[in-house]
């Protein structure tokens, strides 16, 4: 498998403001999706630092005199500990899609940008209340996985990764995405949240015109790619059996209807194919929109099947807020 060396896409916006007030708000809506995990609400088995209660013995030698208890001292006379339950951090998990096509957009920022955003977003979350999170790269061939941290040590990691940008056109991997979630599964072995930020076009398919381009002559096809996307739905099946699944598919409208443009060549980054059309007949553009409109369900009904929980997002919406819409609806 070929490795893409990432680069920062041209017209690069960044997420834009991500406003502190707005994000505490979503603090609760990303808990209830997690299944209600807080640190502290699920009691793991033996003794250690925690909130909760577990024994107050006498002192043994060796025993961590921090935790020695001074009323219960002063009462018997006798030193005594206190020791409690440890307390379970969540780990959230994101699978964030790095593919040419998130490079694409025609709105007020690209389908990157909003894809870091949510990373962003989510990482600063996951990691309030003690929690951890850690990231799978899908799309690049690189395979790379940033392993769970907490703090400011893992949102410096992840703004690391993003900033290496995307895939460059025509170097897409095929199935990287269930790959990706199937790796997942491996590493991921204790239950928890993952997070999958994709346009979903990896095996769904479906042109996306990121460089439209005035040429002579014509031909009346739309460069649809054809396929059932069914590549991606078995790992995240078997994910969304052991943990809290959040789906966030990011769109740009530009995707969805061909503009009446005449004659235009259009590129479809993941595979670099150069397609001729004639934009001005009203079947082709269509035409262009059912396949869409048929892939898109197919993704939709895939991650409902799944379980997964759907959020969509699209580059000129103010993301951050219908992010907060979709993890706050039950």
């Amino acid at each position: 498998m070929s490795v893409a060396a990432l680069t920062p896409p041209d017209g690069r916006q960044g997420p834009g403001p991500m406003p502190g007030a707005l994000l505490r708000m979503l603090d609760l809506a990303l808990v209830r999706r997690s299944g209600g995990q807080l640190p502290g609400d699920h009691l793991s088995p033996g003794a250690g630092s925690g909130t909760e209660l577990v024994q107050l013995r006498p002192y043994q030698v060796g025993d961590d005199v921090r935790q020695l208890d001074a009323a219960a001292t002063a009462r018997t006379g006798v030193p005594h500990v206190r020791l409690q339950v440890p307390e379970r951090t969540l780990t959230t998990w994101l699978v964030l899609d790095v593919s040419p096509s998130m490079a694409f957009g025609t709105a007020r920022r690209l389908k990157a940008d909003v894809a870091e955003g949510v990373a962003l977003a989510v990482t600063r979350l996951a990691t309030r209340r003690g929690g951890r999170a850690a990231l799978l790269r899908s799309g690049a061939g690189d395979e790379l996985m940033l392993p769970p941290r907490g703090g400011r040590h893992a949102r410096i990691a992840l703004e690391r990764a993003l900033a290496e940008g995307v895939a460059p056109d025509g170097s897409a991997q095929p199935g990287a995405l269930a790959r990706t979630l199937t790796r997942a599964g491996r590493v991921a072995r204790r239950p928890g949240l993952i997070v999958v930020i994709s346009d979903f076009r990896d095996d769904a398919g479906g042109q996306t015109p990121s460089r439209v381009i005035p040429v002579k002559g014509s031909d009346p096809v739309t460069g649809h790619r054809r396929d059932d996307g069914a590549g991606w739905r078995g790992p995240l099946a078997t994910l969304s059996a052991r943990h809290s699944v959040v789906a966030v598919e990011v769109r740009d409208p530009r995707e969805e209807t061909l503009p009446q443009a005449g004659q235009l060549a259009l590129v479809d980054p993941e595979t670099g194919k150069l397609v001729e059309l004639d934009s001005s007949g009203p079947r082709v553009r269509e035409r262009y929109a059912a396949l869409e409109a048929e892939r898109r369900e197919a993704v939709a009904a895939g991650l409902r099947a799944c379980r997964a929980d759907h959020i969509v997002l699209d580059t000129e919406q103010d993301w951050l807020r219908h992010l907060g819409r979709g993890l706050d609806r039950r």
